[in-house]
């Protein structure tokens, strides 16, 4: 029998195997930003160049710190206000409970002479309050828009009789006003870390753990996706929802307090009023849809970071204030309609590849 031809041709012998190459610059960025929320950084940077082409103070390290410190508050009710869309609900009484914080923390303060029962007083009226709103929404069946604009109102109401004659609450307590004003590693060139956006950093890391890698945050995806599946699968809605808005309430408590601290004095509407539409907002832009299940704190907090940007930038231009909230109303209205875009989008998808399967 003839033998096999063994001989083996040079470009048929086992190459040595190449190391696969690493994700390029653009896709590491684009892997740690998230495809969803690179049209913020986008839309950030534009801004940024805008806004350094007509002044040169921007980019000063007092300005910059000045931009995080104004992030704290709308930052901690939009972490807070994440959650709550995601699990396809909403919350219009943010702002409300923040008055409500600022007054109990500032009467806490000046009555019994402790920041930390002032922090805690706060942060403890906005879990009871957002407690109420669950049990609204879950008991009385109330959808969350109506029942959080009528506690919007009521929850305003307590705070100006809760401040003796309806009046703002002086607090002279300096261990207080360093939790709003203070900052940490201060020195001759540099200005420090504002305390109150540390704050923010720390929650919204904890925030961004607990909705990406914890059991409870994948059940407030979930909840807001497919409330029926969820059902089905175990979770306990009107349990997520207690839960859900007693961590809103207890954030929206924090931020009437840092209200407080910065402001030296315990606010019933004044520093509170209109965060509300703010928060709603970033969580808008984040990503998040009003039918739920979709959205990010990352999300959320780049664009909180624009917001105060956008703020700060026309504060330096000597941009009067009706017009920022203009400009406010407009992303709000804009940020809605690309997510419901993208909602119909992804339907009308879903509808092509189940055509197709059949």
């Amino acid at each position: 029998m003839p033998t096999e031809d063994k001989t083996v041709s040079i470009t048929e012998q086992a190459a040595p195997q190449m190391a696969p190459e690493g994700p390029g610059l653009f896709k590491r960025i684009t892997n740690a930003v998230g495809a969803e929320n690179l049209s913020l950084v986008i839309a950030l940077i534009i801004m940024v160049a805008l806004i350094t082409t007509q002044t040169e103070f921007f980019f000063s390290p007092r300005n910059l710190m000045n931009i995080g410190q104004n992030m704290a508050v709308v930052g901690l009710i939009a972490v807070g206000m994440t959650l709550v869309i995601v699990s396809a609900g909403l919350d219009i009484s943010v702002g409300s409970i923040a008055g409500c914080a600022s007054v109990v923390c500032a009467l806490t303060v000046t009555q019994m002479g402790t920041v930390i029962g002032g922090v805690a007083f706060g942060m403890g009226i906005g879990v009871v309050l957002g407690l109420i709103n669950a049990t609204i929404i879950s008991i009385l069946r109330v959808n969350p828009v109506v029942a959080t604009l009528a506690t919007f109102s009521a929850f305003r109401g307590v705070a100006f009789l809760i401040a003796p004659g309806g009046r703002p609450i002086g607090v002279l307590d300096q261990n207080l006003a360093w939790l709003g004003s203070g900052r940490l590693f201060q020195t001759e060139t540099f200005p420090g870390l504002p305390v109150a956006f540390i704050i923010l950093i720390i929650v919204a890391c904890v925030a961004h753990f607990v909705m990406s890698s914890t059991v409870f945050g994948r059940s407030i995806y979930s909840m807001g996706g497919n409330p029926v599946a969820a059902r089905l699968a175990g979770i306990n809605l009107t349990r997520m929802r207690y839960a859900i808005y007693a961590i809103s309430g207890a954030l929206s408590g924090l931020a009437g307090v840092i209200v407080t601290a910065r402001t030296s004095s315990g606010q019933p509407a004044s520093g509170t009023q209109g965060l509300e539409l703010e928060a709603i907002t970033a969580v808008f832009l984040g990503g998040a849809l009003m039918a739920g299940g979709k959205g990010t704190i990352v999300g959320s907090m780049l664009a909180v970071l624009l917001l105060a940007t956008l703020s700060n930038g026309m504060n330096l231009l000597g941009i009067a204030t009706f017009y920022q909230l203009v400009a406010k109303g407009l992303l709000l209205v804009l940020a809605v309609a690309i997510g419901q875009w993208r909602l119909a989008r992804a339907e009308k998808q879903q509808s092509k590849l189940a055509a197709a399967g059949k």
